[in-house]
């Protein structure tokens, strides 16, 4: 699959997945894969290097490589159509980081000031409203901390946001453990949680589960089809997809990557996507990111 054959542009991806399905009566549905953007160009690339070439085709049905930041996106701007859920990929497991010599010594130190003064805990992490942004307002919520008020920076990478850390613009950061793990290992930044569900081995750090913030959270990756995808379509993608996500090839290309498989497919990923919208909407609008005050002319279940 060549680079030009991949879009950049998160929203712009989920809002033209309508109408990009296969003519009806073809008989055997074929594919080709765009990114929803520069990140997720390396998983549609892998993707698309696993499947058959007979199951591709440049006039096939789109299917489109996107992830949580779309989502969010889609969210505070009001996209209605967002795609037919096809299938979770990975996901990466996120940090909370502080300086080494940090007066938080641990996270339930963080997370008594949060709670005590949520203004004046100074936050750090990509831009605002992405995946870090949500993540430390579910801790907040979590918590019990007032995420209206928190004083969150957002920078365009993560090694913008290690710098503003590092220079004591910020108190705590958040991002994906792969990013963070060289700062980590020099021993500049000490780890207060994780957000996967279980610890980290080679991390000294709890979860946020067992922290009290009651947090599972990654930032995710999926593939989604077309608004107008048919069923035959569907049925054949999600196949061709859980062969791919079941294979050594894949299992290969996650470990050399660094990714994380958290594979979910067909119905299932579209009730978990479901469940993931409504959350990741709720946190917006309690960070003072979505209108919440809708009028008629309010899309995508606003």
């Amino acid at each position: 699959m060549r680079r030009r054959d991949f879009v950049a542009g998160a929203l712009g991806a989920l809002a033209c997945l309508s109408g990009c399905g296969t003519e009806p009566g073809r008989p055997t549905p074929r594919f080709f894969f765009v990114a929803g953007g520069a990140a997720w160009e390396p998983v549609a690339e892998t993707l698309a290097g696993l499947l058959d070439p007979a199951d591709l085709a440049q006039d096939g049905t789109r299917l489109t490589v996107t992830g949580l930041p779309a989502l969010s996106a889609a969210e505070m701007n009001r996209v209605g159509e967002r795609g037919t859920p096809l299938a979770r990929l990975i996901g990466d497991v996120e940090v909370l980081v502080v300086p080494r010599k940090s007066r938080f010594r641990d996270f339930d130190a963080f997370a008594a000031h949060l709670v005590a003064s949520p203004a004046e805990t100074a936050l750090a992490g990509r831009k605002q409203g992405e995946s870090d942004h949500l993540l430390f307002g579910l801790v907040a919520r979590g918590l019990g901390a007032d995420a209206r008020v928190l004083d969150y920076a957002g920078y365009p990478t993560c090694a913008d946001a290690a710098e503003a850390l590092l220079a004591g613009k910020a108190g705590v950061a958040a991002g994906p453990l792969g990013q963070w793990r060289e700062r980590i290992g020099e021993g500049r930044l000490r780890v207060l949680a994780v957000s996967s569900a279980e610890r980290i081995d080679g991390l000294d750090a709890p979860t946020l589960l067992e922290s009290g913030a009651r947090v599972d959270f990654s930032d995710w990756s999926a593939v989604l089809g077309p608004n107008d995808m048919g069923e035959r379509e569907k049925a054949r993608a999600v196949d061709l997809l859980d062969e791919v996500v079941r294979s050594e090839r894949w299992l290969k290309a996650c470990r050399v990557k660094g990714w994380r498989p958290i594979p979910l497919l067909g119905d299932d990923f579209g009730v978990w996507l479901g469940s993931e919208t409504a959350r990741t909407r709720t946190v917006l609008a309690e960070l003072g990111l979505l209108d919440t005050t809708c009028g008629r002319g309010c899309v995508g279940g606003h």
